[in-house]
């Protein structure tokens, strides 16, 4: 009862492709650079500006300049203008000496917690419903991923969650929640001598409203490393069990810091679309022009910045815009956020879901060739697209 989870990590070019994989990482940061200049992205009307919002909020497709603004939009909760809430994982460092309401009031954490709640579900319930096609949960330990039926080749909802540790674990245990937790390598085959490969092995989990036990499983490699911390120990969960964790989630008490400059802070909930008690929130986008030396010569090089939470819907609708902005060639760089990375993990074996995905999700708010690329199986293992090249109007990408 065993699947078994593909691993890739390589600094070789794909070959050319109209096409490249879905990454399910999230990026914090993308460094674009064309012959050409990014002047449409560049200062905006107040107009044009409003129009961008009002759009993307409708899912409506339109042209440029408007739709760099359409695809800056992401949805986040809480929000602080102070503190950086993206990204949780070693973010301490940021939040040192900043100040936030939750962190000596236990009512007021309270108030926030249960705010949170209702967001979280909210989300869900969107999720669920079809009208959001996936969302994560940012904690000061995990990252969470779900992700909408359709998704990913998979016909129902799931959920990864990494990384797993010691204290996750025993926090379930402290909740009544985990029965048994059991590890073991390969099953002796051919295949158990690839150190590239990971098992994946089943855990039990059982929620304290819901007798119900999540189905999970755990990603080992077979000598038996330590898994606290490494992408090794992500979870994944599947369909219904997926409302299981849900309320796990809502009921543990781990799930916020106690202690730090992160303690009584909800996680971050961060979305591609409207939820209860979200806050719109756009990416930085900046053009600086540079000239660089070719031989004997001078040439412009233009570069765009683009700085936050570049979630997979947003890679894709951005790398369409620059495929027609910049007439079919450009460079991106991007900068993983690298507790995410493993999310690229196959799930599935399932053939292609695009048609039927589209019709499901398409009042989701992301553009169809977008959900056709979300709907693919994951190809790229743990590792994550590091850059994306154009030419020709023609992709290729390395990780």
């Amino acid at each position: 009862n065993k699947t078994l989870l593909a691993i890739s990590n390589t600094d070789v070019l794909s070959s050319s492709s109209f096409e490249f994989p879905a990454d399910w990482s999230i990026k914090t940061r993308l460094l674009v650079t064309s012959s050409q200049s990014f002047a449409w992205a560049d200062h905006l009307k107040a107009q044009e500006e409003s129009q961008g919002y009002i759009q993307h909020c409708r899912a409506t497709l339109i042209n440029l300049p408007q739709s760099i603004q359409q695809n800056l939009v992401y949805w986040l909760h809480p929000f602080f203008p102070w503190l950086p809430l993206f990204p949780r994982i070693g973010a301490d460092r940021k939040m040192v000496g900043k100040s936030h309401p939750c962190a000596f009031n236990e009512e007021l954490q309270q108030v926030f917690m249960n705010e949170w709640s209702l967001s979280f579900t909210s989300l869900y319930n969107l999720l669920r419903a079809k009208l959001c096609p996936y969302f994560y949960v940012c904690t000061y330990q995990f990252t969470v991923l779900f992700r909408a039926a359709g998704l990913a080749g998979s016909d129902m909802i799931t959920a990864l969650i990494s990384p797993t540790t010691k204290g996750l674990r025993e926090a379930m245990k402290n909740e009544g929640k985990e029965k048994e937790l059991e590890m073991s390598g390969g099953d002796g085959s051919d295949d158990d001598e690839d150190d590239g490969l990971l098992w994946l092995v089943e855990m039990g989990v059982e929620d304290k409203i819901k007798p119900d036990t999540i189905s999970t499983k755990f990603c080992k490699e077979k000598n038996g490393m330590k898994l606290d911390h490494r992408p090794e120990s992500v979870v994944l969960v599947k369909g219904t069990n997926t409302f299981t964790l849900l309320n796990f989630l809502i009921n543990c008490k781990s799930l916020v810091a106690s202690a730090g400059p992160q303690a009584g802070i909800p996680p971050t909930l961060l979305s591609p679309v409207a939820f209860r008690g979200a806050t719109m929130q756009t990416l930085k986008a900046r053009s600086i022009n540079v000239r660089t030396q070719a031989r004997s010569h001078y040439k412009n090089l233009f570069s765009l910045e683009i700085v936050g939470p570049v979630m997979p819907h947003c890679l894709h609708s951005l790398s369409m815009l620059l495929k027609s902005a910049q007439n079919g060639t450009f460079s991106a760089v991007c900068y993983t956020h690298e507790p995410t990375a493993v999310f690229n993990a196959g799930i599935s074996n399932k053939q292609d879901m695009k048609l039927v995905v589209i019709k499901r999700l398409s009042n989701c708010g992301l553009h169809p060739n977008t959900l056709s690329q979300l709907a693919l199986n994951s190809t790229l293992g743990k590792s994550a697209i590091r850059l994306l090249e154009m030419s020709d109007y023609l992709y290729t990408w390395k990780l």
